[in-house]
């Protein structure tokens, strides 16, 4: 069942007699968390959903109504982007939650860019004024009304109206053909037949639980993967997908972490860092003392910092505390040891 169903079943129980001294405890407990399910949106899901199949918005909206059912007070609770997979139909359902979790007594340090949520805000800290090395700024701060944007605040002026993202004059209109599903009937999706026209830029939305995600990673993807790229790769249940004849591979390009472990980086996920080793090891100094490229890999044990297997920081383990990583102290986080390290290009 729906949690907004049980949620009324629940509600319409009575207990009488010794079942209400055993259970009403219990039963306000219940009635509580299937309250702060719905409230936060999540009403659509029923209680034997698997959680691997929920989206990241979803997961993130349980563990708040989870917070909100704890009761504390004096909690600093951080966010990082909650509106994120959200609807804007939604939005407010997941504000009221937030709101009422600063209601109770406590703290919320959110970091986002939805402009709902920066409107409701109380204080705005926002940094800039642009990416990397031009950030690093406070560019304003103080509430969302009356925010400057004196200091180079991007921010400040879409809050206020002066900028805004531009409407496209033209649309391409499709012309390639498309890749058409028939029937898919996966999770909540009800025997749906959909067309994707190719050679576009296509937007699949609606409602937070309407089925998007349903339809296009696990019926679309997943049977593209199996059948275009031979991938051994379950997919979603479905009848069949037509224009596969249109289409030489399909790519999949989520929001899985680029690596799980923490010596993968950028350079290294892209290949670029295949070219810098290589780089360094046919460098004068590295051929004298005979370096190969396996030597510039901090990943080798022929070029890594024994000190820190290469990590370029150590893990102390903190009785009942979380871990603490400091910077290694041998190879102060450069990863290599001393005898690669004195190998430099053009000073670097």
């Amino acid at each position: 069942m729906p949690i907004r169903e049980v949620r009324t079943y629940f509600d319409a129980m009575v207990l009488k007699g010794q079942a209400r001294e055993a259970a009403a405890e219990v039963l306000h407990e219940i009635q509580s968390r299937l309250r702060f399910l719905d409230e936060v949106g999540l009403g659509y899901l029923n209680l034997g959903r698997r959680a691997p199949t929920l989206s990241g918005g979803e997961a993130q909206r349980i563990r708040l109504a989870s917070q909100i059912g704890s009761g504390l007070t004096g909690v600093l609770y951080v966010l990082d982007e909650p509106t994120i997979g959200l609807h804007q139909r939604d939005n407010h359902q997941l504000l009221a939650a937030l709101a009422q979790l600063r209601d109770l007594g406590n703290s919320l340090l959110v970091v986002e860019h939805d402009r709902e949520t920066l409107n409701r805000a109380d204080h705005i800290l926002d940094f800039g004024p642009g990416a990397g090395v031009e950030g690093g700024r406070i560019v304003a701060d103080g509430n969302p009304r009356k925010l400057r944007a004196d200091n180079g605040s991007v921010t400040a002026h879409y809050l206020a109206g002066d900028l805004q993202i531009e409407v496209p004059d033209m649309r391409r209109n499709p012309g390639r053909g498309s890749l058409s599903v028939v029937g898919a009937r996966h999770n909540n999706l009800k025997n749906v037949d959909v067309s994707f026209p190719l050679g576009t830029l296509t937007c699949v939305t609606g409602v937070s639980g309407s089925g998007k995600s349903s339809l296009v990673n696990d019926v679309l993807f997943g049977a593209l993967a199996a059948r275009v790229n031979r991938a051994q790769k379950a997919w979603g249940e479905h009848d069949d997908v037509l224009g596969l004849e249109l289409i030489d591979k399909v790519i999949n390009i989520d929001q899985t972490p680029i690596g799980y472990s923490p010596r993968s980086n950028p350079a290294t996920y892209v290949k670029v860092f295949d070219k810098i080793r290589t780089l360094y090891a046919s460098l004068p100094d590295a051929q004298v003392r005979g370096f190969k490229t396996g030597h510039f890999s901090f990943n080798h044990k022929r070029g890594r910092c024994d000190a820190c297997a290469g990590l370029g920081a150590r893990c102390i383990e903190m009785h009942f505390l979380p871990d603490v990583w400091v910077t290694c102290e041998t190879c102060g986080g450069k990863r290599y040891n001393r005898d690669v390290i004195d190998i430099t290009y053009k000073g670097a």
